[in-house]
């Protein structure tokens, strides 16, 4: 089997910190020259400290690449600081405590994806629960899936890696990020659509399953296109199809899984910031606002569009929309995970 040990590194430990600076006027209550202005008048004076938002993934992956994509045009709309911080760990439920556990005043956030409504299935013992220990503050983008292969892989089809597969099983490697990471999602999805069982090869992080796929040392993966997009487009890397119903406009050459056969592989990878229970809701609603006016920003549009996504319309960066998302997608991969028999403890 072509594995390294890399995916072998111990899950939980913070892997990079971010800042997202603000150049603007420093008002009344002070700011920090080169750093950006902080303070607002509405919302009992909030921020008028640094705000963190906590990405539960590695630097470098793509919930980290959406964040940081969002941090600018939020810290200049709330008029402070944003700090984006990688806390990795057990398939983000490391951050997501960690953020369960903050103090509710708005300035910890949590930008989680899918994978928050995973969890509860596959975990025994989280520590939070999804819609009790958090308050959603609204949905940023819906990421499309690429199923992609090292480029010397036999299968030049989606037909035909699903043949593949299916005659080698026991040689065939499937990388994921780590369990209940989006790409292993996928990667069961494609095993049930596909009516068979892989060996699987978890990593700690999508950056690593990557770098090893590019390499040759994994065979496939089915991961979001915010970070498969250069390596396809590079030529580094075999694309088979997008798990969407309508072909990706940066990726025009790859299929969908319909047109390439596989139409029960349909998923795309949602995002959405949230803040602990009890936050007050008027800080809420200006993170939300906030929110907002980064996903209409021209530059973060450009930004979504190279890497195959797009901002969530207006009217699902709100509270109400992304609960209500959250509470349907609980349901749905409740029964997806428990038809799989997957279960970490």
């Amino acid at each position: 089997m072509r594995t390294t040990s890399r995916y072998r590194a111990a899950a939980g430990m913070i892997a990079a910190i971010g800042v997202v600076s603000l150049l603007a006027a420093c008002s009344g209550n002070g700011g920090t020259t080169g750093t950006g202005a902080t303070g607002g008048s509405d919302a009992g004076g909030y921020p008028d400290q640094n705000i963190t938002i906590v990405v539960p993934f590695s630097a470098g992956g793509p919930t980290d690449t959406v964040t940081r994509m969002i941090a600018e045009p939020m810290a200049a709309k709330l008029g402070g600081k944003i700090v984006v911080q990688n806390v990795e760990g057990a398939g983000g439920t490391v951050g997501a405590g960690e953020v369960a556990r903050a103090k509710p005043d708005g300035y910890t956030v949590l930008m989680h994806h899918i994978g928050m409504s995973t969890a509860p299935a596959l975990y025994k013992d989280l520590g939070y629960k999804p819609l009790e220990s958090f308050q959603t503050v609204g949905l940023v983008t819906e990421v499309p899936m690429t199923v992609v292969a090292r480029k010397d892989f036999a299968p030049a089809t989606l037909q035909d890696l699903v043949t593949y597969v299916k005659a080698n099983a026991d040689k065939v490697t499937l990388a994921n990020a780590g369990i209940g990471a989006a790409s292993h999602l996928c990667g069961l999805l494609f095993q049930t659509a596909a009516g068979v069982k892989l060996q699987e090869v978890p990593y700690e992080g999508t950056g690593p399953a990557l770098t090893d796929l590019v390499g040759g040392q994994v065979d496939f993966m089915c991961d979001q296109t915010t970070n498969t997009s250069g390596q396809i487009s590079a030529g580094e890397v075999k694309a088979y199809a997008v798990t969407t119903p309508e072909r990706v406009k940066s990726l025009p050459d790859v299929p969908t899984t319909t047109e390439a056969g596989l139409p029960k592989l349909q998923v795309s990878v949602w995002h959405g910031l949230y803040v602990p229970a009890g936050t007050p809701q008027e800080v809420v609603q200006k993170l939300s606002e906030a929110l907002k006016v980064a996903l209409a920003d021209q530059k973060v549009i450009d930004q979504m569009a190279k890497l195959g996504t797009a901002p969530v319309p207006a009217e699902d960066a709100t509270p109400q929309a992304h609960r209500a998302k959250l509470e349907e997608q609980l349901g749905t991969w409740a029964k997806v995970i428990a038809d799989s028999g997957v279960k970490v403890s």
